[in-house]
């Protein structure tokens, strides 16, 4: 298997392979120069190309960009047995800048966005249909934390009903999981899966695997979902907002390597980057309220 191919397996934009492709022939054409084995290669040796990479790259970000496509090619490798170990993995370019998550929702805030989304005495029967698989939606990323990439690759066997879990596939930025569904999500997801997702696939003449059924794009579908959590709730953003919530609630009770798998994070600084930004927003918070005079 090339390494084009295990990044198209991986579900990679076309632009973002040629991208990691060229990084990674410009890093085996060093490899030749220094007579380097990728497959042989250290951690003291990846970070003789890291320097490298400092002094001839213009921006922090660029070098970040480059070593990220380095961790997925020696991943590649690890992936076709040349290697055991991925050496450039613990390898981070800091300082470089990037958004913390401000105005994130507390977890009751997020709940009440679920429970609040009416499926009941609506003004037609299909508007039932469109209210149950909206509040399905509405579940996965209240309870799961599911991206919007996420939730428009799912498909119809992802939900594993006698389990009370459903499986979470894989993206170009996330790894894949299995996820316990809440009881409160059951009966709503029951209802879409044995008889409204049906009515959907006749009214809509859309018969695909898709998990959710619509006549339009899916981020259209999942940005008409949230012209109605904002007006449940002012302070909704869009989802990155609402998975950034999940994920700073779950690092107050859960183990950090298990919310790490849960969000599906390839890597754990990924993770952290949650943790760091509640720490900043805390201090930020204090600083507002008590200032040094």
């Amino acid at each position: 298997m090339e390494f084009r191919e295990y990044l198209h397996r991986q579900g990679y934009a076309k632009s973002t392979v040629e991208t990691y492709a060229r990084n990674k022939n410009f890093f085996v054409r060093w490899c030749d120069q220094k007579g380097y084995k990728p497959f042989e290669m250290e951690y003291k040796d990846c970070l003789e190309y890291v320097k490298k990479l400092r002094r001839e790259k213009p921006t922090k970000s660029t070098v970040r960009h480059i070593v990220g496509s380095l961790k997925i090619y020696f991943n590649y490798l690890v992936e076709i047995e040349h290697r055991f170990d991925n050496p450039v993995q613990s390898i981070n370019i800091r300082g470089v800048s990037r958004t913390l998550n401000h105005n994130l929702l507390e977890f009751d805030e997020l709940e009440d966005l679920y429970y609040s989304y009416r499926t009941e005495n609506l003004a037609s029967f299909d508007d039932v249909s469109v209210a149950i698989r909206n509040k399905v939606i509405v579940g996965l990323m209240v309870y799961q934390g599911l991206s919007t990439t996420t939730l428009r690759a799912l498909q119809y066997e992802h939900i594993q009903l006698e389990k009370g879990r459903i499986y979470v596939p894989s993206t170009r930025n996330s790894n894949s999981r299995v996820l316990e569904l809440k009881p409160q999500q059951m009966i709503p997801i029951i209802q879409y899966l044995e008889k409204h997702r049906e009515l959907l696939q006749d009214k809509l003449h859309n018969y695909s695997n898709d998990l959710f059924l619509c006549n339009t794009e899916k981020l259209a579908l999942i940005s008409r979902v949230f012209t109605k959590l904002k007006k449940t709730n002012h302070k909704v953003t869009n989802n990155k907002q609402l998975r950034a919530s999940v994920i700073s609630h779950w690092l107050k009770s859960i183990n950090i390597r298990e919310v790490q798998y849960m969000a599906g994070h390839r890597y754990i600084s990924s993770t952290e980057r949650y943790l760091q930004d509640d720490l900043e927003s805390l201090h930020d918070l204090i600083e507002n309220l008590h200032p040094i005079s």
